[in-house]
């Protein structure tokens, strides 16, 4: 009886494992693991996304100008992918990892092979490991519209915050480029190409107000500051100047 309770309990926590993993559809894998750099590596990174593609995940790189928007608007809807060599003195042993965006374990699964040689050890171990990832399903949550009375003292309170939830969608321009300001949080909103959702510049608040650090999509750090309600960004030039650029609202 014992027995068997066990071995529900075990099942019961593989099913938990695999219902949370396949709610994510974005995987960030990393240009390198850790364990497996360089000469090492194995051949372990297409045989992981090969596999995660096979399984309908969608693969992200370390490269962010390259991310969907729901990803960079959203990081914590994508899960990031990690693989430890876990060998042993006779067997290759590998675990794959995937955390969320907190560093909580959302999978993990350990994985040995009885071959002896490096690659196609590591690569058997981890070909056992992935047969556990189920395939991506995330769950699209969806309202239904039901028609309730509405006081006139909630209607005043809807009217009065529709501005503030306008903003988050506000476009700014400079006469060349039309971007979107997309607000992640209280502390945080980024600037994206409309046309190509690639991340413009991504805004972080300093402990002045309205002043901001700013990273640029090109990988360079400035400063930025919303002036008379214009976004303004101090672009570095090649000879150390920078170069005043107002984005209007639009």
């Amino acid at each position: 009886m014992k027995k068997t309770f066990s071995l529900f309990l075990f099942l019961l926590m593989i099913i938990s494992k695999a219902q949370n993993l396949s709610d994510y559809q974005y995987i960030l894998v990393p240009k390198e693991f850790e364990d497996f750099k360089a000469n090492k590596a194995y051949g372990l990174k297409p045989l992981l996304e090969k596999s995660l593609k096979g399984k309908k995940y969608v693969i992200l790189s370390d490269d962010r100008s390259q991310w969907p928007a729901d990803a960079l608007t959203n990081p914590c809807q994508m899960l990031s992918a990690n693989l430890l060599d876990d060998k042993s003195l006779f067997r290759n042993k590998i675990i794959l990892q995937f955390k969320d965006c907190k560093g909580t374990n959302v999978f993990e699964e350990k994985a040995s092979s009885s071959i002896k040689e490096f690659e196609p050890g590591f690569q058997d171990a981890l070909k056992q490991t992935l047969i556990r990832v189920p395939v991506s399903n995330p769950q699209i949550k969806t309202t239904t519209k039901t028609e309730i009375p509405v006081s006139h003292q909630e209607q005043t309170k809807s009217s009065a915050s529709e501005p503030e939830n306008k903003k988050t969608a506000q476009r700014y321009s400079n006469g060349q480029l039309l971007l979107q300001k997309i607000q992640i949080d209280a502390h945080q909103f980024i600037l994206i190409d409309g046309e190509s959702s690639v991340p413009f510049a991504t805004f972080r608040a300093t402990t002045k107000p309205d002043v901001f650090r700013v990273k640029l999509g090109s990988g360079e750090s400035t400063i930025g500051y919303v002036e008379n309600g214009n976004i303004v960004i101090e672009t570095p030039n090649n000879n150390g100047d920078f170069t005043k650029e107002i984005f209007s609202a639009k």
